[in-house]
């Protein structure tokens, strides 16, 4: 009918980055269900799970800006591809690893090989915004970025699902090396799916030079380093949460199965949160007004899951089922914070060819916050005897989290219409 409005689609392309930034995810979330089996088959002890756990996280935090960099430099499509492309292979190398071909050294080549894993997670999720952008007409970018965001908990969610059963099944080298299968797949569909990479001009502007230009024009941007400190203050609270879910579970007496469906339905809510995050901002919601939703979700969140008066039995507090859904609140309030973000990072940087070094600054800042916050929350759990006060941690973040949204809604049309 004439008067009915069609709206842009999502290109097949867009989906192909996002599979890409999933793999990717699951590359990052696929150690944890690993643990047991790695300390059986390989006599690992507690530290040096933790540095296998931690690598990717570390390379995130020092690494991030400069890969980003790097992969407005070389182009987003191939640096995606390369990043895929080492996955596939440190995986595969990683799984044999694990047989005879390791040997005496296995736990070394699976600590080196992790921190590979972390340069090629980076290379293969840093252009994803801004491939998302170039590939999806207008009228559909805010609903693409908003499925972009959802890419890190649908991939740790996913491992968190199917890695002790097919770890159970087969040996966690098989699944590394069905992991290095999909990096695989979803390389030879972003090869087939996306294009090549385009020269860029010469008149793209003075952020569009030599990559030394680039990076002062990105760190000498105040809109770039508010979005990636609202990506800390985000991601560090998000992870110290659903990280110790587990932890909080177990003590508790909740059966090994349950804990584990729990956990990951809990993480999965932060993928309804980036959709309809996206989706909200397509219709037209101040980019601002949605970061402080998500905050304040999250804020009344967290109080509801962890504040209780007292301790032991005569502790008062919410049922542990209305804490458990306050929890799903929490990560699902919170999944519209990336979708917004990632948003803001495409348009508040300061040229298109610093696109991924912006995305870059926000991953290093998130994974700071992400390597900080979960020890920060552990140390005041051990000296409160408890996990009743981390909604205290929750609470400063979000707050902080949501007076950023307020100095970027004063600056967003400003920074826009440069």
């Amino acid at each position: 009918m004439s008067g009915q409005v069609v709206r842009p689609r999502v290109p097949a392309a867009a989906f192909a980055v996002l599979l890409g930034g999933v793999s990717g995810a699951l590359h990052l979330g696929k150690l944890p269900p690993a643990v047991p089996a790695l300390q059986a088959s390989l006599g690992i002890g507690l530290v040096e799970a933790g540095f296998l756990l931690s690598l990717v996280q570390v390379a995130s935090m020092t690494l991030g800006l400069l890969v980003g960099l790097a992969a407005d430099t070389i182009g987003l499509r191939r640096s995606m591809l390369t990043g895929l492309v080492v996955l596939t292979v440190a995986s595969l190398l990683g799984g044999l690893a694990g047989t005879e071909l390791g040997g005496a050294h296995a736990v070394q080549w699976l600590l080196v090989l992790r921190a590979v894993e972390g340069v090629g997670f980076l290379l293969a999720v840093m252009p994803g915004p801004g491939l998302i952008r170039a590939l999806t007409p207008p009228g559909a970018d805010k609903a693409a970025l908003g499925l972009w965001g959802a890419y890190m908990p649908l991939g740790v969610a996913l491992a968190l699902l199917l890695g002790p059963a097919l770890i159970a099944w087969g040996g966690w080298a098989d699944w590394w090396w069905a992991l290095s299968a999909v990096s695989a797949v979803s390389a030879v569909w972003l090869w087939m799916a996306v294009p090549t990479d385009r020269l860029r001009p010469a008149s793209a502007g003075p952020a569009s030079g030599g990559w030394s230009s680039r990076l002062r024009a990105t760190v000498g941007a105040r809109a770039p380093w508010l979005v990636a400190l609202t990506f800390a203050v985000y991601s560090s609270q998000w992870m110290a949460v659903i990280g110790f879910l587990p932890a909080i579970y177990a003590g508790a007496g909740v059966p090994a199965a349950w804990n584990a469906v729990l956990t990951a339905l809990a993480a999965a809510m932060n993928i309804v949160g980036n959709v309809a995050g996206g989706r909200w901002l397509q219709r037209g919601v101040a980019p601002e007004r949605l970061l402080q939703l998500g905050f304040l979700t999250m804020a009344l969140g967290g109080v509801a899951a962890f504040a209780q008066a007292g301790q032991g039995a005569d502790a008062l507090g919410l049922p542990p089922v209305l804490r458990y859904i306050a929890v799903c609140a929490f990560s699902l309030g919170g999944g519209m914070v990336p979708a917004t973000l990632f948003l803001l990072g495409v348009r508040l940087a300061p040229g298109p060819s610093t696109v991924s070094t912006t995305v870059g600054l926000m991953q290093q800042a998130s994974s700071l916050g992400q390597f900080l916050a979960p020890p920060a929350v552990a140390w005041l759990a051990n000296r409160v005897g408890g996990w009743h006060w981390t909604w205290t941690a929750t609470l400063a973040c979000s707050l902080v989290g949501m007076a950023i949204a307020r100095r970027l809604g004063r600056i967003r049309p400003a920074a826009e219409m440069a």
